[in-house]
């Protein structure tokens, strides 16, 4: 399944949907290039999921922890690891804990991620700097049946 949009606001409105079909334990990875959308993707989660704090990239902090929603949102951008993956930080609570986890740059700790998640690609257009594709790539049945919300 794949969306094209062409601005920040149509990303979020993306992402605002998919939130509507979120669980407690739902895990979702961000693939895409510095400056991509993941973070914008990340507010529209968070707007879905009745979480009006303002979301910030947790470049310099690893994990953000937003609590005031329907379920608590875990933002993770753990670029920062690519050297020393996740081992420390506990991951496993937050992936099997009662909130929903997002991870940006997931590649870094790939050894510490569960077996289902959905990934979504963020593919810049090459011509159009505003537009992007992105791709929901599910990984098991819960995740494949997330994105009946699409339909």
């Amino acid at each position: 399944m794949q969306f094209s949009v062409s601005n920040a606001e149509l990303t979020q409105k993306v992402a605002e949907k998919l939130a509507k079909a979120l669980h407690a334990g739902d895990v979702i990875l961000l693939d895409g290039d510095l400056g991509a959308g993941k973070t914008t993707f990340t507010k529209g989660l968070a707007r879905g999921l009745g979480i009006r704090k303002n979301v910030k990239s947790p470049t310099f902090t690893l994990i953000r922890e937003y609590h005031e929603g329907r379920l608590p949102l875990y933002h993770m951008d753990v670029y920062r690891l690519e050297e020393t993956g996740g081992d420390d930080l506990g991951l496993e609570e937050y992936f099997n804990g009662d909130g929903v986890s997002v991870v940006e740059w997931s590649q870094f700790v790939e050894d510490d991620l569960p077996k289902e998640f959905l990934i979504v690609h963020f593919i810049k257009d090459e011509t159009d700097d505003d537009k992007r594709t992105l791709v929901f790539e599910p990984r098991g049945k819960r995740y494949e049946e997330m994105l009946k919300i699409f339909e």
